[in-house]
């Protein structure tokens, strides 16, 4: 069984399910499994990767996209 705070991490990672429709949390029964069939380090990569490819595909105006290629403009205030 899970702690309270690995059914909370788990559940952020493989998110919510649609059924009819409808959204719900996904119960400790699935949660044990899609664990068990998948690496947790992998599934982090993946959806950095994701992204990774969210941030390509923005616009150059972003900040985020400016930040990721390194084109940040004027000067940062004191203090």
């Amino acid at each position: 069984m899970f702690m309270t705070w690995e059914k909370k991490i788990l559940g952020k990672i493989y998110g919510p399910t649609k059924e009819n429709g409808q959204w719900r949390i996904k119960t400790n029964a699935e949660l044990i499994t899609k664990y068990k069939s998948q690496d947790t380090v992998t599934v982090i990569k993946i959806r950095r990767l994701e992204w990774l490819g969210h941030v390509i595909r923005m616009n150059e105006t972003r900040s985020v996209k400016k930040i990721f290629e390194g084109k940040l403009e004027g000067r940062r205030g004191k203090g």
